[in-house]
């Protein structure tokens, strides 16, 4: 399921970035943004897949943070799309939240939801 949230949240990320730019969303569109960053976050998964590390645990968010964006930005500069230094910090602030708040929102509800 985390693998498939993961997915959704970064291309959720790369749609509402064309949006907030102006810039077309069409498929081909959103493809030529999305794909560093899925990439990178499919190499985060590699990652917590090859440490056996459990998918809803905080530090495997955090582990597919560092995929997505390290990769996502080695990608696109690559690809020749740019790294902007404002696009780097958007990106870390909104990806974070989107890799990581809803597995802390998981464990706390596992945590503490049953008392409520």
């Amino acid at each position: 399921m985390w693998l498939a949230v993961d997915l959704l949240l970064v291309a959720v990320f790369t749609a509402i970035g064309r949006s907030n730019h102006d810039e077309s969303l069409t498929v081909a569109g959103w493809w030529t943004t999305a794909w560093p960053f899925l990439a990178g976050t499919l190499l985060g998964w590699a990652v917590l897949l090859a440490a056996r590390r459990p998918p809803a645990a905080v530090t495997s968010g955090l582990v597919v943070w560092a995929g997505a964006l390290v990769g996502g930005m080695v990608l696109r500069q690559a690809s020749g799309q740019g790294t902007a230094t404002a696009f780097v910090v958007v990106a870390t602030l909104v990806l974070g939240a989107f890799l990581v708040l809803p597995r802390l929102g998981a464990r706390f509800r596992a945590r503490f939801g049953a008392r409520g």
